[in-house]
């Protein structure tokens, strides 16, 4: 099933229906990396059946998954038994690579990025694609944006670190200030967590790592004063709910107020006046802490997100918003109204 397109390039909303603007993607096979980027290990495709696959990274087995990564059918199927008109597709973090020299990263995100169009080509503006950039190299990630947008992507999907450097890197921040100037909405995504004995069990990498990165994310904006230097125009939003910060926001703000001398970084104004600056996803679970998330953050800045197609993730999406018991208007915003505004730039 596609739907006509309305401005901005994605398919009409229908009442109640909803826009989610976190879900990923995995093409059913790409040239070998090795061949096409250089030597190394790379991530590959294990085909274990006609619906089902294996990535690999090198000779490790990294994650299963389903037809539903790479088979439009299979998707627009689960977004109608969901009620979900558009979905936002991102690639899978694992293809970042931005341990790479910058050539064979660019080399890459082209690869990667192509291949979802072939997703998302051809859906009606149902399936809205963001592609992926060498964030390791301003230069080279402002070059592969400009490309990716001119064959079809709208948006732009980046991890939340390139190694030691977080979102306030002066690298970061010149892409950043780029996609801005185009008018790119930006979405930041968790990736590659700390491991170790206290975190390789119990899937605690994605259960605690996951949020304090993007809380680390959040942090690094404002206390590395990036929401100074770009302008308020850049429509960036953080997943999984921005992962701790909207509960910890009074101990920032505290520590900022009472050890300034330590706490404050670059930053200019208190960080609770940041706050309309950034989105954040519904990938939170449970109606109290999206009841919570509304008010800290405001509800002009959350909006639906389901992680799909990935176990983690939450289906039916947007189950939590209808659970909310948030007024009316606040749940019609959280179901497409402020997605719409964050992929488009129009209210």
């Amino acid at each position: 099933m596609t739907s006509p397109r309305q401005p901005g390039g994605i398919a009409e909303i229908g009442d109640g229906q909803i826009i989610d603007v976190h879900t990923h993607f995995v093409p059913r096979g790409w040239p070998d990396l090795g061949a096409a980027c250089g030597p190394g290990t790379w991530p590959s495709l294990r085909i274990d059946s006609e619906r089902a696959a294996m990535i690999m990274v090198g000779e490790m087995e990294f994650r299963p998954i389903g037809a539903e990564c790479w088979d439009a059918p299979t998707r627009f199927a689960d977004m109608d038994a969901d009620g979900v008109a558009v979905q936002v597709v991102s690639p899978t973090p694992v293809f970042f690579s931005y341990d790479r020299p910058p050539a064979q990263a660019a080399r890459v995100c082209e690869i990667f990025n192509d291949l979802a169009l072939e997703l998302t080509d051809g859906s009606g503006g149902r399936l809205v694609p963001f592609c992926q950039v060498p964030l390791q190299d301003p230069d080279a990630a402002c070059a592969e944006l400009e490309r990716a947008l001119a064959a079809g992507h709208r948006g732009v999907e980046i991890g939340n670190h390139v190694g030691d450097r977080d979102l306030d890197d002066a690298g970061v921040v010149t892409f950043l200030q780029h996609a801005a100037s185009l008018d790119v909405p930006v979405f930041v995504h968790p990736w590659d967590m700390a491991g170790g004995p206290r975190l390789d069990r119990w899937m605690a990498q994605w259960l605690t790592g996951m949020p304090a990165e993007t809380h680390l994310s959040v942090l690094a904006m404002v206390l590395g004063g990036v929401f100074d230097r770009v302008p308020e125009s850049l429509r960036i939003c953080f997943a999984h709910g921005g992962g701790s910060f909207a509960f910890w926001l009074g101990r920032l703000e505290n520590a900022w107020h009472r050890r300034g001398d330590v706490v404050r970084g670059s930053s200019t104004r208190p960080p609770s006046e940041y706050v309309g600056r950034f989105s954040v996803d519904s990938v939170v679970f449970a109606p109290p802490a999206l009841r919570m998330l509304v008010e800290t953050l405001g509800p002009e800045q959350v909006m639906v997100g389901s992680d799909y197609p990935y176990p983690l993730g939450e289906r039916p999406v947007g189950a939590v918003v209808h659970q909310a018991g948030l007024p009316g208007e606040q749940q019609r915003q959280l179901l497409s109204g402020n997605a719409r505004r964050y992929l488009t730039g129009q209210q």
